[in-house]
């Protein structure tokens, strides 16, 4: 049993209660401790750290690459589509309004996008002038074959520059919020599994084990991918992302974040190695998981990919291999909303958790 000490201080009720300390979770709680600073946020988390996508990403700050944005309004149309990359847009502001750039490793050191037919380019223009209100430029993505040579990517046939990009390092920026919420005097609850929730007219009861629970008056999930149990009439659909990174390269060329097939294949220098993701379209099936696993044909698939599109007949050898795990739906738009009295949600970042984190905080936190 616990004691008086334990169930009057840590298991104590809480205002709101979130579960999911990944950037979800730590922008929804420093949003709501900004509004209202006397409410009392807890944030509980199954893990020891913040994991999913969170930590096991690729460190990009980006909004989508032209092929992305096409493929999106094709699917859900202009409206939509561009309502979601205003969102991501002024989400990556937002996170350089908080954080020193040094803080972070944010660099901007450009989005490109290979592309082997011309077929986009047929659409450049109209996708430029309906994102100038957004970015506020007229070009937000240019034709750039100069840097093909300069990058070292002699294989691809276009590259399309997006000024706007870069990236980042995911620890130390969870390591940031994590730091802002503490000094906000939100609170932690880390290696804590939810076990169910009961909810009744004058609060909700987080299970926490057979004999423990916490009481709340509201509750949020940040839980991503790993929603499904919690919300089951919800349509989402983990996605796990492979990675790998190479070990240092001499002389590389490579400088920025680089998008491939409509985003599937996704690559950066991390400083001179190479970070490379991706490949989920050659084997969707197998990696609609929650497992945390790498399996050999995408590695391996990988490799084949780093070797003829990024680094042409050069040897490289790969120092680790890991994989986050992604929520997606038939359509990219994020899942926040009420779900019952006290429950809400804020859910499928679709891969784009990074930029859409800060906005969506903001969002629950005008729900409840």
């Amino acid at each position: 049993m616990n004691s008086i000490w334990e169930l009057e201080t840590f298991y104590r009720k809480r205002d709101i209660v979130i579960i999911g300390s990944g950037f979800s979770g730590l922008w929804t709680a420093l949003s709501i401790k900004e509004k209202y600073p006397e409410k009392s946020v807890l944030i509980i988390e199954r893990n020891t750290v913040p994991l999913g996508a969170s930590t096991r990403n690729a460190g990009f700050a980006c909004f989508g690459s032209l092929t992305e944005v096409i493929a999106d309004s094709e699917k859900m149309g202009w409206e939509k589509t561009l309502e979601l990359v205003k969102m991501r847009f002024e989400g990556l502001q937002k996170i350089r309004r908080y954080f020193k750039n040094s803080e972070i490793d944010f660099e901007l050191n450009g989005g490109y996008e290979i592309l082997n037919n011309d077929e986009p380019l047929q659409q450049l223009d109209v996708v430029n002038e309906k994102l100038k209100q957004i970015t506020g430029l007229d070009k937000t993505y240019v034709l750039k074959q100069e840097k093909i040579e300069e990058f070292g990517l002699g294989k691809s046939e276009f590259l399309i520059e997006n000024p706007c990009e870069g990236s980042l390092h995911s620890g130390k920026l969870l390591q940031k919020l994590l730091d802002k919420c503490y000094e906000l005097k939100v609170e932690f609850l880390f290696g804590t599994e939810v076990k169910n929730i009961d909810e009744h007219a004058e609060e909700i009861n987080i299970h926490l084990s057979e004999a423990l629970s916490v009481k709340a008056e509201k509750m949020i999930y940040c839980t991503n991918a790993f929603s499904s149990k919690f919300l089951e009439k919800e349509e989402i659909i983990p996605a796990r992302g492979q990675i790998l990174l190479t070990e240092p390269i001499e002389d590389l060329k490579l400088r920025g974040t680089f998008h491939y097939d409509e985003g599937f294949y996704y690559f950066r220098n991390l400083g001179n190695r190479i970070l490379l993701g991706g490949g989920r379209n050659q084997d969707f099936k197998t990696e609609e998981t929650t497992s945390f696993e790498t399996t050999e044909f995408l590695q391996n698939h990988l490799e084949y990919f780093l070797r003829e599109v990024i680094l042409p007949d050069q040897d490289v050898k790969i120092s680790l291999r890991w994989s986050g795990i992604m929520a997606m739906g038939s359509e990219k738009t994020p899942i926040v909303k009420q779900l019952s009295n006290r429950q809400f949600c804020a859910v499928r970042l679709s891969g784009m958790g990074v930029a859409l984190a800060p906005k969506i905080g903001e969002m629950v936190t005008e729900m409840i």
